[in-house]
C-alpha cells in the first residue's frame, strides 16, 4: 500500500508539472526555479515527517540523511547538464522538456539499481566492502580530477548515438524526432536526452551505494532518491548560472563519499550512529559552500590599453 500511494503521488506531481505548469515550453528563470526548488524541498520534508510518524525516529533520520546525500551529489549532475546543453546549443525554452523525460527514465533506472543493491547486500554481506572501497576510490578520483571539464566528443554514449542513430543538427521546435529528406531522424534534443539518461546511470553507480550505507530499507532508499531526482530540474535552473562559483563543492562531495565509504568498510566493527552521519554530511556540505563563497576564483586581470 505505501508503494502504491507513493507511486500515485509521483505520477500526480509529474502530470501536474508537465500538464499544467509547463504545458507550454518556456525559459525557466531564476525566480520560478527557486519557487519550485522550495516546493520540492518542502514536500520532501513533509514526507520525512510522515516517515518519522509511521516508522519512528530512526527511519526518519535515515530518510533525511539519504535525501541530503542524494541532494548534494545531484549538484554534480548540474555541472554535466550545463555542459550537455551548451554542447548541443539547446534553446533555454526546451531544456525543461529534456530534463522532464530524462527524469522519468531516471526513476525507472534507480528502482532497478536499488532493488539490485538491496538484494546483493542482504544475500552477500561481503558486497558492502566492495561498495565501500568503490566509494572511497570514487572520492579520490573526484578530489583530484579536473572538475566540470572534458569534451562530449569522446563520450561513449555520444559515439554510440552517432554510430547507430540517424541524426540531424537541425532543431524542429521541441520535437525529439523530425523528417529530413523523407527519413525520420533524431534532433539534437533527442541526443541531449540520451546523454542526460547516460549521465544519471553513471551517477547512480555512486549514489546508490552511498545511501545503502545509511539504510537497507528499500522504501526509504527509493523515496529519498525520488525526491532528490524530482527536485533536480529546478535545482539545475536555479544553479546553472552560478554553479561554477562553488569551486570547492566537489571537494566536499568527495569527502562525503569518502566518509560514507569508510562507514561501510567498518560496519562490522563500529556502526556509526545515524545522527552523527547526518551531522558530518551536513557540516561538510555547508563548509564547502561557505569556503567557495569566501574564497572565489580570481579571474585573470585584463590588460587595459595605455
Amino acid at each position: 500500500m505505501p508503494w502504491l500511494g507513493f507511486g500515485a503521488f509521483v505520477i500526480g506531481m509529474l502530470a501536474l508539472d508537465l500538464g499544467v505548469f509547463h504545458r507550454k515550453s518556456h525559459e525557466i528563470h531564476m525566480k520560478e526555479a527557486l519557487i519550485w526548488s522550495a516546493v520540492w524541498i518542502t514536500l520532501a520534508l513533509l514526507f520525512n515527517g510522515l516517515i518519522y510518524l509511521w516508522k519512528g525516529p530512526q527511519a526518519g533520520m535515515e530518510f533525511l540523511t539519504g535525501y541530503l546525500i542524494e541532494k548534494s551529489l545531484s549538484v554534480d549532475n548540474v555541472f554535466v547538464f550545463v555542459m550537455i546543453f551548451s554542447y548541443f546549443s539547446v534553446p533555454a525554452a526546451y531544456q525543461h522538456r529534456v530534463l522532464f523525460w530524462g527524469i522519468l527514465g531516471a526513476l525507472a533506472m534507480r528502482a532497478i539499481f536499488i532493488a539490485g543493491g538491496v538484494a546483493l547486500i542482504k544475500n552477500f554481506h561481503w558486497i558492502i566492502y566492495v561498495f565501500g572501497a568503490f566509494l572511497i576510490l570514487t572520492a579520490i578520483k573526484m578530489a583530484f580530477q579536473p572538475h566540470g571539464g572534458g569534451s562530449l566528443d569522446k563520450n561513449p554514449a555520444m559515439k554510440l548515438i552517432r554510430r547507430f542513430v540517424p541524426t540531424t543538427d537541425r532543431y524542429d521546435g521541441q520535437k525529439f524526432w523530425t523528417l529530413e529528406n523523407g527519413r525520420k531522424v533524431a534532433t539534437p534534443l533527442f541526443a541531449a536526452l540520451l546523454l542526460v539518461e547516460f549521465t544519471d546511470v553513471i551517477f547512480a553507480v555512486d549514489s546508490i551505494p552511498a545511501i545503502l550505507a545509511i539504510t537497507n530499507d528499500p522504501f526509504i532508499v527509493y523515496t529519498s532518491n525520488v525526491f532528490a531526482i524530482l527536485g533536480l530540474r529546478s535545482l539545475y535552473f536555479a544553479l546553472a548560472g552560478v554553479v561554477k562559483l562553488f569551486r570547492f563543492l566537489h571537494y566536499g562531495l568527495a569527502l562525503i563519499l569518502g566518509f560514507v565509504g569508510t562507514k561501510m568498510l567498518i560496519v562490522d566493527f563500529y556502526k556509526v550512529p545515524i545522527g552523527l552521519s547526518l551531522g558530518v554530511i551536513a557540516t561538510i556540505l555547508t563548509l564547502s559552500v561557505i569556503v567557495s563563497i569566501a574564497f572565489p576564483k580570481r579571474e585573470p586581470a585584463q590588460e587595459t590599453a595605455g
